[in-house]
């Protein structure tokens, strides 16, 4: 019989609905019950695509005999990281400053009172590896309970004190200049991977928001290490196991430190940052592998993470059925050479295997390898390794697929929103562009109430019952701003303020400029959940001080640019200490020392081919976050546009910093070269 999971939307909670675990959702209905029972609250986070989180709960969650101690000794809570995003944060705060460490799946153990005591992350079903097995842990955490219950309160209580007194002391509210920027550099310099691309050692994440922040760098100083930096790390991940070969997108992360074997969850968020990123390194070199990489992505989140309603779903599971039953990780992408014989019969299979760099002994588990591209592929046959790799994508196609996570999360579809729009405008992909409109629509349709407050997810049309976080409003009005420069349509423009205005009023802290991750009137958990660096994606606390300093371009809103200087005064002060970590901050910041720069460019008909050439060269800049306006002289959509007239009946582009502006040009290649940095 389903338990109380049956009735949530989110695909990782409805995994668990006929589990025989008697399952709650995250509710202070929980609470009270664990309250009047007189028992503990198990709390276990997870998500749909995270591979320890379908095996534990195979092993233990499936079990009738684990089952039924948990419900007789605790009440169970399930969360879904990705739809409560507040509860994972300091929960998951908890968990590493106990143990050092963290992930999912995570387990906590709480009072009625929410306050957690015991912590960890996957426990097996028998000791393993020093390891206690989950059973052990539950009987170990049943006794403290019933025979300490005052020293578990006290150790509680304790933690929550500890938590309340990491709140972020906010002093440093001007915004990082020259030197912090160049000591920011310089740390990443000492930590970048000159053999192989990235940043550290294995396990090895796409760092996406450093690269944002290495290409704008490059295109405000002209740094040429910078570009580089990004440059070769783009290379390496684009020609490495990381990259799906066959149907484009990039996994999660790399296991090893060469990007060959990747943890196979494909992340809509990952898949939305780099194909930017791609996107905007072609813009600044014209490479080719860029441009490719930028549109497979792009495809790619079309094809496989599009809903029927237009939203993005979350994420691909990186488990599937290898075709005997067994749910195996990676399944769905790696090959042997026997099976490239079948496909593609001995000669072409041959070179498939040379090509993508198949292997006897094979690059994964069990002899099969991730397929991959090598330096020399100028030497193959273009042609015949097109037919080779459509004849492997059709084949691959008739496995089963991976599971997919359907929730649309709002801060996710706003940065493939961006994405989209931006490499549509650049490679003159209206389709593209068609895709991120109707990402927007929804997200208006379905996430936004009439008072412009923003839901976190929906899923098959349905809005979720959770309210949006900062990142949700921060990264959707950043979506909506890409839209307003891409389409002319000063509507994304208005919707972007909106969602900005509850920023300033529900999430900014009025003394100090800090921002929190949840609004002022949203649910109280044990402390308020507050973090300015970057994660697997921008922080809401910098995404924030992105679109607040992109909207006061376009409109010249004080409080919004003071508001956006305010919030990078964290970046001034973690930027030059640790660089990986704020790599979206570090971007902004370079955009604010740009200007960034206001373009408007009108026509006297936004469809006339001269004023639609003016307006992908302004889209084309490679200044760091400049902003565009486009339209007539007499649209009042942008207020870039108001006062701006046709220069001898031709259109015209104004390009300004602070609402100060250089002579108006009509020449595409002029306004390129104003525009490069």
């Amino acid at each position: 019989m389903p338990n109380r999971l049956a009735h949530e939307t989110s695909p990782y909670l409805l995994q668990h609905a006929d589990n025989p675990v008697d399952w709650w959702p995250w509710a202070a209905e929980a609470f009270e019950e664990a309250r009047e029972r007189g028992v503990p609250v198990l709390l276990s986070v997870g998500y749909s695509s995270c591979h320890w989180c379908h095996v534990m709960a195979h092993e233990s969650f499936e079990d009738q005999d684990t089952a039924d101690y948990l419900n007789e000794h605790f009440v169970s809570v399930k969360v879904d990281r990705e739809e409560r995003p507040d509860v994972d944060a300091v929960y998951m705060e908890a968990v590493q400053a106990a143990t050092g460490q963290g992930g999912w799946p995570m387990t906590v153990f709480l009072t009625p009172d929410a306050e957690p005591f015991y912590f960890g992350t996957y426990f097996p079903p028998a000791p393993r590896h020093g390891m206690p097995s989950f059973r052990q842990v539950l009987e170990g955490v049943h006794q403290a309970w019933t025979d300490r219950r005052e020293e578990v309160a006290e150790v509680a209580g304790k933690i929550v004190r500890d938590l309340s007194a990491r709140e972020i002391a906010y002093d440093e509210v001007a915004a990082p200049g020259e030197q912090e920027l160049g000591q920011a550099l310089l740390g990443l310099t000492r930590e970048y991977d000159p053999q192989r691309g990235g940043f550290g050692g294995a396990p090895k994440f796409p760092p996406s928001m450093v690269l944002e922040f290495l290409l704008r760098h490059h295109a405000r100083t002209g740094s040429e290490g910078a570009l580089q930096m990004a440059q070769d790390t783009c290379e390496r991940m684009a020609r490495g196991g990381i990259y799906d070969q066959l149907g484009g997108g990039f996994a999660r992360y790399s296991v090893d430190r060469d990007w060959v074997v990747p943890h196979f969850e494909k992340m809509l968020y990952d898949n939305a940052l780099l194909c930017r990123v791609y996107a905007h390194l072609w813009r600044s070199t014209g490479s080719e592998l860029a441009r490719r990489v930028a549109l497979e992505t792009a495809d790619f989140m079309v094809r496989e993470l599009r809903t029927a309603e237009g939203g993005f779903a979350s994420a691909l599971d990186a488990d599937s059925d290898d075709g005997t039953g067994r749910h195996v990780e990676g399944a769905y992408y790696v090959w042997t050479p026997q099976q490239l014989r079948e496909v593609l019969g001995e000669d072409d299979a041959d070179l498939a295997a040379q090509y993508f760099g198949v292997t006897e002994e094979g690059t994964f588990e069990e002899g099969a390898s991730v397929l991959q591209l090598p330096q020399t592929e100028g030497v193959f046959d273009a042609g015949r390794i097109d037919g080779i790799r459509q004849r492997l994508l059709d084949a691959r196609a008739g496995r089963p697929a991976p599971g997919r996570d359907d929730k649309v999360v709002a801060a996710w579809n706003g940065l493939a929103i961006a994405a989209l729009a931006e490499t549509g405008a650049y490679f003159d992909r209206p389709d593209l562009i068609d895709a991120a409109l109707g990402a927007a629509d929804l997200l208006v349709r379905l996430h936004l109430d009439d008072h412009a407050r923003l839901g976190r997810t929906s899923k098959d049309g349905q809005a979720g019952a959770h309210s949006g976080v900062l990142e949700d409003y921060a990264d959707v009005a950043e979506g909506f701003l890409a839209l307003a420069s891409v389409t002319g349509e000063g509507v994304w423009l208005d919707f972007a303020g909106f969602l900005l205005d509850h920023v300033l009023a529900r999430f900014i802290d009025p003394d100090s400029g800090s921002l929190y991750d949840t609004a002022a009137d949203a649910e109280r958990l044990i402390r308020r959940p507050q973090d300015p660096t970057d994660n697997a994606t921008p922080s809401g606390w910098t995404a924030a001080a992105g679109a607040l300093l992109s909207y006061a371009a376009h409109t010249g809103s004080e409080p919004h640019r003071s508001a956006a200087e305010k919030a990078l005064g964290v970046v001034k002060a973690l930027g030059p200490r640790v660089p990986r970590f704020i790599g979206w901050g570090l971007a902004v910041a370079e955009a604010r020392l740009d200007g960034p720069r206001e373009v408007a460019v009108v026509g006297a008909s936004t469809d006339d081919p001269a004023a639609r050439t003016l307006h992908r060269t302004a889209l084309l800049g490679t200044a760091p976050g400049a902003v565009v306006a486009y339209g007539t002289p007499d649209s009042d959509e942008f207020p870039l546009l108001a006062d701006r007239p046709l220069r001898s009946d031709a259109p015209t582009a104004y390009v300004c910093r602070n609402f100060t502006c250089d002579a108006p040009t009509t020449d595409p290649a002029h306004l390129r070269q104003t525009l490069r940095g």
